[in-house]
């Protein structure tokens, strides 16, 4: 099992160096973060892996209290169109999910990796977990998970506030998993 200081350098050598350590225990697990995707979200019951395709609350609560590791890596984009978020997340999401599989394979069988965004891998997503044309790569966003990824990322010194429009800075989030 590779070390947390082993960890941090395979981090920066994929080209994540803006992250932050916490507890599992620590990250904010709520049930109006679960509403919010079904009454506010257009992705709801539209991809394979946000609610209500994602466990329940109290099983995502359990879920995260399996680990012992979590890190939380910041991304800061400000993008021209609201189209243009998709090119980068997408980009930016196979990126980590090739950092999760490094961990995986540096002894952290558990590691799992929360999406900074949406999945969209698949330019049409099927919707159902049954007929997912990625069902090895895809993963979901934290919120799909009930993470209240505003209150979890202040706890360690992170910025974030709701856009009022898209030409400010975004800052998203992706959480991995490790045990």
């Amino acid at each position: 099992m590779t070390s947390q200081k082993k960890l941090e350098q395979m981090f920066v050598k994929n080209g994540f160096s803006d992250f932050r350590w916490i507890d599992p225990e620590k990250i904010v697990i709520s049930q109006w973060v679960r509403m919010k995707c079904m009454f506010g979200c257009g992705e709801y019951g539209r991809t394979a892996v946000c609610p209500p395709n994602t466990p329940l609350v109290v099983e995502c609560r359990r879920f995260f209290r399996e680990y012992n590791k979590a890190v939380i890596f910041h991304f800061e984009k400000k993008v021209r169109k609201p189209e243009d978020r998709f090119a980068w997340s997408w980009k930016t999401n196979l990126k980590l999910l090739k950092l999760e599989k490094e961990v995986f394979l540096s002894g952290h069988e558990r590691a799992f990796l929360l999406f900074m965004d949406s999945c969209n891998l698949c330019a049409e997503c099927s919707a159902k977990r049954e007929t997912c044309k990625e069902p090895r790569m895809a993963r979901p966003a934290p919120e799909a998970l009930a993470v209240d990824v505003y209150s979890t990322v202040r706890k360690v010194g992170y910025p974030i506030h709701v856009l009022a429009e898209y030409g400010e800075s975004m800052d998203r989030y992706a959480f991995l998993l490790i045990k």
